[in-house]
């Protein structure tokens, strides 16, 4: 069987683990592998995808009009359970977040994802479950559920089964969209100049 890398390089959709979920990752800018994930969780095409990614310099080369606070958010909480939305630019194509003017950016925390994603990235990588279940914590439950389709590498001890916080800096003040392992709280004591809606 072809290796989780080959697979990346091949246009292929593999189940890796994150810190929180497993997500089913494959590259960002092809737009088979994009489709291919979309089949496979039998998502809505309307519901944006996150890039993957594994620097700051590369969240800010996707994106425009960052708050001047973001380097030291960065270095704050990731790798970690964050998502932070942008402002996309120009180089973030249209069936990527669906056709929106913001984009999600990740930086999973398990060291092997990590790598992947250095090595093939940007990566998709939403949740490896069919859209609408719960999101997958237990690899062998996800093969199954993918019907094999699909193959990855298992590391159930790693996740915490908490998702992410979603933080949308897009805006002038910041926002939590969906409350993960991050809190508000949290984010004020490493940033007290942060404003929230």
């Amino acid at each position: 069987m072809a290796s989780v890398s080959e697979i990346l390089e091949n246009g292929g959709a593999v189940v890796l683990p994150t810190e929180t979920v497993y997500g089913l990752f494959a590259k960002a800018f092809d737009k088979t592998a994009v489709d291919k994930v979309y089949q496979l969780k039998q998502r809505p095409l309307d519901k944006a995808l996150n890039l993957n990614i594994s620097s700051y310099e590369e969240m800010i080369s996707y994106s425009t009009n960052q708050p001047d606070y973001l380097k030291n958010l960065y270095d704050c909480f990731l790798p970690g359970p964050l998502t932070i939305i942008l402002q996309a630019n120009e180089k973030v194509p249209k069936w990527l977040n669906s056709g929106m003017h913001t984009i999600g950016f990740r930086v999973p925390k398990h060291p092997t994802t990590l790598q992947l994603i250095k090595k093939h990235g940007p990566l998709i990588g939403p949740s490896a479950n069919i859209s609408g279940k719960k999101s997958g914590v237990y690899f062998d439950n996800i093969m199954v559920s993918f019907n094999g389709k699909v193959s990855g590498i298992k590391d159930d001890a790693f996740l915490t089964g908490c998702d992410s916080t979603i933080l949308d800096l897009s805006g002038k003040n910041a926002k939590i969209l969906r409350q993960g392992t991050i809190t508000q709280s949290d984010i004020l004591s490493c940033l007290p100049e942060m404003t929230f809606e």
